[in-house]
């Protein structure tokens, strides 16, 4: 009975322990530079938003966040970075819903969207645009489909990179109008829209903070938007699901992960940062010319937010075949 008593105590004793330690490194976080890997090129829509971000948190914090653009490989390397970083709260990921959708398309997969990563707090989500090169003959998405199955092997898409929403966008696009379209990948969204604006490739579906001011500039031209319903601030273009996918709904959402294991208080102390942050009129500003819905989580509900799109997405792609070597 003793040993069993003084087991229990010890146990207590442990747990209290690690308790106070967990709110101690809480109340002293963060005392030096974070840093936040963005693993795509500077100047795309992930890098945009995650910029914004990181200024408004840095404030907050009263610790500077370095950002370091890691592109490569559809943003794993910068996935990996973080994954194996020490779990401290000092190395963070900002990324989009393409984080855990890229391991549902790739035959090996190098990470668990679930499994290898602490989810912190979703930040918003964002509509995408199919835009295209100013010289296709082509107002909308119907006569683009149309000019594409006329002139089989004439017109090309590019995405930001294979496994993004953008690819995915394509992909289903592609298989829901029989439009047989090659898909060139890109090390992010600026050199993808770049070499659209440059008649390299035909067209491209990009989310808006990143695409808008191509569009705005009259670099490219914007035929369909993958929302449900068309945005306030781009009126005149249709949806995709208006313009021949009846129920086609795509969005990027962005968010802040750190390595698996963070500590929790840690994970929480961050999580109020970022709703403070989404919740301040500058950033909010910010976000309503980008066409971007902030959204505020809690970690469970973040985490909850992507076992539901792994099951969602993931039959879509199933349905598509959509495969990555």
């Amino acid at each position: 009975m003793f040993k069993k008593t003084a087991s229990f105590a010890k146990f207590v004793l442990l747990g209290a322990a690690f308790a106070g330690a967990q709110l101690c490194a809480a109340s002293e976080y963060p005392n030096k530079p974070i840093k936040m890997v963005i693993p795509y090129t500077p100047g795309g829509s992930i890098d945009t938003v995650g910029r914004m971000v990181a200024d408004q948190l840095q404030r907050q914090l009263g610790q500077p966040i370095v950002i370091e653009n890691l592109p490569g490989a559809s943003g794993v390397l910068g996935s990996l970075s973080v994954k194996k970083a020490k779990a401290d709260g000092y190395t963070l990921l900002f990324n989009a819903s393409s984080q855990v959708y890229m391991p549902l398309v790739v035959a090996k997969k190098t990470y668990d969207a679930e499994q290898d990563f602490t989810p912190v707090g979703q930040i918003g989500y964002v509509p995408l645009l199919v835009a295209v090169n100013n010289d296709v003959p082509a107002k909308n998405l119907g006569e683009f489909a149309a000019l594409v199955r006329a002139n089989p092997g004439k017109y090309t898409w590019a995405t930001s990179g294979l496994g993004t929403t953008s690819h995915l966008s394509e992909e289903m696009i592609n298989r829901a109008l029989k439009l047989n379209m090659e898909i060139i990948a890109y090390k992010g969204a600026i050199p993808q829209l770049t070499d659209v604006v440059g008649g390299h490739v035909s067209a491209a579906v990009s989310p808006m903070p990143g695409v808008r001011s191509f569009v705005q500039g009259e670099r490219l031209r914007a035929i369909a938007i993958t929302s449900k319903t068309r945005v306030a601030s781009m009126p005149d273009v249709p949806t995709v699901a208006e313009s021949g996918i009846p129920g086609f709904e795509l969005l990027s959402w962005y968010g802040i992960w750190g390595p698996a294991g963070m500590p929790e208080a840690v994970t929480n102390r961050l999580n109020s940062e970022i709703a403070k942050a989404v919740d301040t009129p500058a950033l909010k500003a910010k976000f309503t010319e980008l066409s971007f819905v902030p959204a505020k989580s809690n970690p469970e509900q973040f985490r909850k937010l992507i076992r539901e799109d792994l099951s969602k997405i993931g039959q879509a792609v199933k349905e598509a075949n959509i495969r990555i070597d």
